[in-house]
């Protein structure tokens, strides 16, 4: 299962913020940023402090990609 933050880019975008912004703003660590970056996974409370900052759910900052097994 592969995860998808486009979402989270798009948001700040929209938002007019940038990623440094919202490490500050979110307290959150370079390396959980950097992991973002690389859709790998992080912590449920990275994304929880980011959704606060946002004002938004996680939905609105991830996708969740099925791998081909998982479809069939």
């Amino acid at each position: 299962m592969a995860i998808s933050y486009n979402r989270l880019w798009k948001l700040l975008i929209d938002k007019g913020m940038n990623k440094t912004q919202l490490l500050k703003e979110a307290k959150i660590s370079t390396n959980a940023l950097a992991k973002l970056g690389r859709n790998e996974n992080v912590r449920v409370d990275v994304l929880a402090k980011i959704c606060g900052v946002l004002d938004c759910t996680m939905d609105d900052i991830m996708d969740v990609i099925p791998d081909a097994e998982e479809k069939q």
